[in-house]
């Protein structure tokens, strides 16, 4: 999660695939140090920083939680490199709590459909936990990333694919015309 800012799911998974062969700890990371990462991930946008964050990341979990992931949004937070998004797509898809994390994709979708009106991304995650039902908040950002990728897209909207028009807020306004 934490080398996924500013890069794609493509370039993130061609570099970590050989990278988590081989190391999967955070005692591993430590091991292999802040120069010896750079080397798996340096195709990644903005790698010396994650490189850095990731080692600093680890010696907190080993010093102050016995290796493991925090399974609290406070505790994600304050970890080197981790966000409120990426918080959130822990907490869901690690450790299966209702949350939603907000990307560029959720935050268009959300505001298009109505299910939001928020102009930030921690406003929009309160209002979809609020708004979707109990059953469907466990995979609601993945639909609602995978919409915004490849029906709603932000330039070019495919309305004409999409079957959520008669919902939607920004298909009333422009998408019929």
């Amino acid at each position: 999660m934490v080398l996924s800012a500013q890069a794609t799911d493509i370039s993130v998974n061609k570099a970590t695939n050989p990278l988590f062969q081989k190391y999967q700890t955070p005692e591993e990371f430590l091991k292999l140090g802040e120069s010896g990462l750079k080397q798996y991930i340096k195709s990644i946008g903005l790698f010396n920083s994650k490189a850095k964050n990731i080692i600093a990341l680890c010696q907190i979990l080993v010093d102050k939680y016995n290796s493991e992931v925090p399974d609290n949004f406070d505790d994600l937070v304050l970890l080197p490199g981790v966000g409120n998004k990426t918080a959130n797509v822990i907490l869901n898809c690690a450790f299966g709590k209702p949350t939603i994390a907000v990307d560029t994709h959720v935050f268009r979708v959300a505001n298009r459909l109505g299910l939001s009106k928020g102009k930030t991304p921690d406003k929009v995650s309160s209002d979809l936990v609020k708004t979707i039902p109990d059953k469907w908040i466990m995979n609601a950002h993945h639909w609602l990333i995978l919409h915004g990728r490849y029906i709603c897209k932000a330039r070019k909207p495919e309305c004409t694919k999409c079957e959520l028009t008669e919902y939607c807020n920004y298909y009333r306004k422009v998408g019929n015309k």
